[in-house]
């Protein structure tokens, strides 16, 4: 068992020595909107299917509560969290929408939209890409493997270089986790 708990760690320091290597700019690019996004009163929405709604729901309240040092709250918000309305727009319109109806209705010109998807694949954070581009908001997706249509999709993409769902999750909250950072010392 050590051996191979070594090995997992030495994987998952090999994606996140990837993401210094060849992602750097993607996430100054990600930290520059955000900061610009709440400098002027507006939301960061953000949104995905399991380990990555968990991770939406965890840099949301990173940013509303706070991160590492006492300030006011950042409006954030993860689309992940009312059963009721993911439910309903299940029901009603499909699986395939339960992002894209939120971001009709809450978000706005300004926000910025984060759509987290490991394989890149997942159809309902496609389509909340796409809702909020057609509504002129800044875009970003936060992917994995060779980025799917996410990536293609997405304003600013970061691909995680990995096929492994795991390491690229963990490399998400980290890449969430620096933005957090990268954002308190600027607001």
């Amino acid at each position: 068992m050590k051996n191979e708990i070594t090995n997992i760690i030495k994987d998952s320091i090999a994606v996140k020595e990837s993401i210094i290597k060849n992602n750097i700019d993607e996430i100054v690019k990600i930290a520059e909107i955000a900061i610009d996004c709440l400098k002027n009163g507006n939301k960061i929405i953000l949104f995905g299917n399991g380990g990555s709604a968990a991770d939406s729901q965890h840099i949301a309240a990173e940013l509303v509560g706070r991160f590492q040092k006492e300030r006011g709250g950042l409006a954030a918000i993860a689309l992940t969290t009312n059963s009721s309305i993911i439910t309903a727009i299940g029901n009603d319109y499909g699986f395939d929408e339960i992002f894209s109806r939120q971001i009709e209705a809450i978000a706005k010109k300004g926000d910025l939209v984060i759509g987290i998807s490991t394989s890149g694949k997942a159809k309902n954070v496609i389509a909340g890409i796409n809702k909020a581009k057609e509504m002129g908001i800044k875009t970003v997706g936060l992917t994995g493997v060779d980025g799917g249509l996410l990536a293609k999709t997405a304003d600013v993409s970061l691909i995680v270089s990995s096929k492994v769902t795991a390491r690229i999750q963990e490399t998400h909250i980290t890449i969430g986790h620096i933005i957090c950072e990268l954002v308190e010392k600027q607001i």
